[in-house]
C-alpha cells in the first residue's frame, strides 16, 4: 500500500507563500533548498512549497497542490507504473531535494509523485 510522504504546493510566488503558509496557518520552515523551494512542517507530514509557473515546472504541468508517495525502489514503481499504462509527466525519475522522484497523472488528469528518499 503506498503511504503519503510529502505534499507539494506550486506557487506563482515564494516569499508571499512562506508568510502565509508561517503567519497565517502556523507552520514553521524546516529547510530551505534555494530561493524557490522550502520544506515547512507541522506535525509529521512535511509541506514543499514550491515557486513554479507552468511553464517553468519540471514535475507537473499547472500550478496546484500535488501528494507525494513514497517508495524504497522508484525505478520497480516506475516499471509497474508503465504495465498499467499511467500517464507520465517526465519519463524518467528525476533528481529532487530528497531523492528521486517520479511525476505522473491518474485516470482523471490529478498529478500525484513517487518519491524515493536517498
Amino acid at each position: 500500500m503506498s503511504q503519503i510522504c510529502v505534499i507539494s504546493i506550486y506557487v506563482p510566488n515564494i516569499e508571499k507563500a512562506i508568510d502565509f503558509y508561517t503567519t497565517v496557518l502556523g507552520f514553521e520552515v524546516n529547510k530551505q533548498y534555494g530561493p524557490k523551494i522550502v520544506t515547512l512542517v507541522n506535525g509529521d507530514l512535511p509541506l514543499v512549497l514550491e515557486e513554479a509557473k507552468k511553464s517553468e515546472s519540471i514535475s507537473r504541468d499547472s500550478l496546484g497542490v500535488v501528494l507525494a508517495l513514497k517508495t524504497e525502489d522508484i525505478n520497480q514503481t516506475v516499471k509497474e507504473l508503465k504495465e498499467h499504462n499511467v500517464e507520465f509527466i517526465a519519463e524518467e525519475p528525476m533528481d529532487c531535494p530528497p531523492g528521486k522522484v517520479i511525476s505522473f497523472k491518474d485516470p482523471f488528469g490529478n498529478v500525484f509523485e513517487y518519491l524515493q528518499f536517498i
